[in-house]
């Protein structure tokens, strides 16, 4: 029996494995890189053991000392999680070598699906339909259009799209490099690019006596850069007969890899209903929350189970519902979806009814109508979290199970449209356009489904001109209201009175589309606002505004933090930055400047002083967040000034170069 568990990994994933040990009774304990020394999963284990440096590679990546903090906390057991050192096959030995039990497959399991190139054609002869392996010093042009991929990882990383010949020794090589940085392994494949396809993935859970089940499958076809952002079981696509030769294709490949504990089998599913494998996953995924869901199980208590030698239960797993994930992520959909970093000043979800566990409705009946409803959080952040850029962006995964698909998918997008995300940019809006959009919500999706639809429609903001608007001027009127309390005034808004009576009172905002200037009176005949005129106020408090529309009110919460301001109402959310009335000259960068978007390393350098440059063309390429970002220069012109170097780092704000444009003095 399983006494204490290390869990070899940070954030999310790190609370939910903690929360399965509680349930069971087992103790744990975290190891933590320096940046993540405040985490929430650090606060929530029973001990902590530091990993000294910030990177990656220094920290999780870094078996010895994983293996060693293990040791030192007394923990008998390591938990992977996902991602970092979960699907590595040396690391699995180090952990049974050192004496303690691995919560995983066996090594010799997770070598033989560690190479892509060795794991399809193992499947092959398991008699498992694969797709042909490409050289890619032997590609035509009739192989294409072809996908290059690394061979050792996921997650979307050292993965790129190939349509024309003279694209692929670029895509070769940053895959590459990519895949050296994610992963440690630079290897390399192609394979051809299956168009309109579905991406389908079946769990399975195996134990040590032999027993092999798959629970069902999942449809994770939307995906942004090949990273999955929406997930959801079962799949609209799948039909039993289809689910039948799907769950048999991956028991068999689990059987042929002897494989132990929680896994997941991936495939593509083609137009015409034939599927083929793409790789098996040796660790719990990302998206099992949407099986357990639908399935009512524990898929880690499930892994912890088998890890101990338990046999697997022989009772049929029946399906109730349907459960869709999204990932939230930091990044910013204006500004190419760059990862952001910075303090997370408010995260909060309405109406969440578990965190890391099923909704404990899974388990009763109504005559009337099925007790089939719940809201899942599963997050590593909270408010007041900093959010850094050596690691991956993704904030928290938020998990709606209805009674139908459609019935999950509005629960979901209510939930997210009401979140309360402060102080970082996210991909948010995209989630709720996706999960009310009807093609989506005929289940007419696939890999090609952002494209289709339109990246740039789905990630529209919530929030148009007329509710940024308003919401500036809800801002201005709570600050109004928060400038007299702190002076200690009473009697809420200022009357309005001014010895200039033509001048009206005035606040600025750096929006969404430029600066916000709100200027508005207050008198007998109440609220005169240019910006929004019409509008009525009816209450004004620090923290919430409610105006009047034609006869319509609308509430807005307004929160700050510094010159933030974040204005939250059912109209979408908003975020503005207060401008101060005198502008600091220090603070300006020279015309023409190309500054960093976020702190991170310089990996290449792309031109030199003097150099003439067209306008997009990639001038320096920045590392953070484990992708690559190539930064391009805003319109053509002369590198004037050139301050950086390949391997330097870099932070946010940083001017990396000054491109001299005709006419611009330099």
């Amino acid at each position: 029996m399983i006494k204490t568990v290390l869990v070899a990994n940070r954030g999310e994933i790190a609370r939910r494995v903690f929360r399965a040990c509680r349930d069971l009774g087992i103790g744990t304990v975290a190891v933590h890189s320096d940046p993540d020394a405040g985490a929430p999963y650090v606060r929530e284990a029973d001990a902590a053991v530091r990993l000294p440096g910030a990177s990656p590679a220094e920290t999780y990546l870094a078996a010895g000392t994983v293996v060693d903090a293990a040791r030192r906390a007394g923990a008998d057991a390591v938990h992977p999680g996902y991602g970092f050192l979960s699907e590595n096959a040396a690391f699995a030995q180090a952990v049974v070598d050192a004496g303690l039990t691995w919560i995983g497959p066996p090594p010799v399991a997770i070598a033989a699906m560690g190479s892509k190139i060795e794991a399809k054609k193992l499947m092959a002869a398991a008699g498992v339909p694969v797709l042909p392996e490409l050289d890619p010093a032997q590609v035509t042009a009739a192989d294409l259009p072809l996908l290059v991929k690394a061979s050792a990882g996921g997650g979307g990383r050292g993965m790129r799209v190939v349509r024309a010949l003279d694209e692929l020794p670029d895509a070769v090589a940053g895959a590459r490099r990519e895949a050296e940085s994610a992963f440690g392994d630079p290897t390399v494949f192609c394979e051809p690019l299956l168009e309109n396809a579905r991406h389908i993935e079946v769990q399975v859970i195996a134990d040590a006596h032999g027993a092999v089940r798959a629970i069902g499958e999942r449809e994770c076809s939307i995906q942004r850069r090949h990273q999955k952002i929406v997930e959801e079981a079962p799949s609209p696509a799948v039909g039993d007969e289809l689910r039948d030769a799907l769950c048999t294709a991956a028991e068999n490949a689990a059987r042929a890899i002897e494989y132990i504990g929680a896994g997941t089998v991936e495939f593509m599913l083609a137009p015409d209903g034939r599927f083929f494998f793409l790789e098996v996953n040796t660790r719990l995924q990302v998206e099992h929350p949407v099986t357990e869901c639908v399935y009512g199980v524990d898929l880690v208590r499930m892994q912890i189970e088998c890890a101990e030698g338990a046999p697997l239960a022989r009772n049929d797993l029946e399906p109730r519902g349907h459960a869709i994930e999204v990932r939230l992520y930091a990044e910013d959909p204006a500004n190419d979806w760059r990862p952001a970093s910075g303090t997370l000043h408010t995260f909060e979800v309405p109406g969440v009814d578990a965190e890391f566990a099923v909704p404990a409705a899974h388990g009763e009946t109504d005559q009337v109508l099925p007790a089939l409803y719940g809201l899942r959080l599963d997050s590593g952040v909270e408010s007041g979290s900093e959010v850094g850029v050596h690691y991956d962006p993704m904030l928290a995964k938020v998990i709606a199970w209805g009674p139908t698909r459609a019935a999950a998918a509005r629960r979901l997008a209510a939930a997210l449209r009401g979140a309360r995300v402060h102080g970082l940019t996210t991909n948010r809006d995209l989630l709720v356009r996706i999960l009310e959009e009807p093609a989506f919500l005929a289940g007419d999706t696939d890999t090609g489904y952002l494209d289709r639809v339109g990246l740039d429609v789905l990630a529209a903001p919530l929030a148009g001109e007329e509710t940024v608007a308003l919401s500036a001027l809800a801002a201005a009127l709570a600050a109004a209201v928060r400038e007299r309390a702190s002076a200690g005034v009473l009697g809420g808004l200022p009357s309005g009175w001014r010895n200039v009576r033509s001048q009206p009172q005035r606040r600025s905002f750096d929006g969404p589309h430029g600066t916000i200037d709100v200027d508005y009176r207050l008198g007998r005949d109440g609220l005169v606002s240019e910006l929004c005129p019409g509008t009525a106020l009816v209450s004004a408090e620090p923290g919430r505004v409610v105006l009047d529309r034609d006869g319509l009110r609308e509430t807005f919460t307004v929160t700050t933090a510094g010159d933030g301001v974040f204005v939250d109402s059912r109209l979408g959310p908003v975020t503005l930055r207060a401008l101060p009335r005198f502008t600091d000259p220090s603070a300006q960068v020279a015309p023409g400047s190309l500054l960093a978007p976020m702190p991170g390393t310089v990996v290449r350098v792309e031109t030199e002083p003097g150099a003439a440059v067209a306008e997009g063309q990639t001038l320096v390429v920045l590392e953070a967040m484990k992708m690559e970002h190539r930064i391009a220069a805003p319109a053509a012109g002369t590198v004037a000034e050139l301050n950086v170097e390949a391997g330097r780092q870099v932070e946010s704000g940083a001017v990396l170069a000054v491109i001299s444009v005709e006419g611009t003095p330099e």
